[in-house]
């Protein structure tokens, strides 16, 4: 099944995240799903994502969606930019809605953080000797 692309490719918040995502050693991005995804082995963020509500998908399309820890998944949920993205929140994914004023140092903590979690350890340690 194609799916739709779901972003514009000259949106500022996806050049943001992009820019950030593909800094790290052995990052890569494809499509899937209709969204920009970036991945070494694994996929350690997405931009973009959705909810589920009464039956119908709630699109929340400049966000920034990542795998944290338990503990850090814990405390972005209570911030209310934050939320359980569909398919992949069970799965431990949380996703952060971005606007324009958003924290640059806060995206790239995420990302790290994510990358960390999927990525291999000879990316990891490329990423530790920088």
């Amino acid at each position: 099944m194609v799916h739709p692309l779901m972003f514009d490719d000259d949106d500022p918040l996806l050049l943001l995240v992009r820019q950030i995502a593909l800094g790290f050693p052995g990052a890569d991005e494809k499509i899937s799903h209709g969204r920009p995804a970036f991945f070494t082995t694994k996929v350690f963020a997405y931009f973009g994502g959705s909810i589920k509500v009464d039956g119908e998908y709630e699109q929340h399309e400049h966000s920034l969606v990542v795998l944290p820890d338990e503990e850090e998944a814990r405390a972005l949920l209570q911030d209310p930019r934050c939320y359980r993205p569909a398919y992949l929140g069970p799965s431990g994914w949380v996703g952060l809605d971005l606007d324009d004023a958003t924290d640059v140092q806060e995206v790239v903590e995420l990302v790290e953080m994510s990358f960390r979690r999927t990525a291999g350890v000879r990316d990891i340690a490329r990423l530790d000797a920088r």
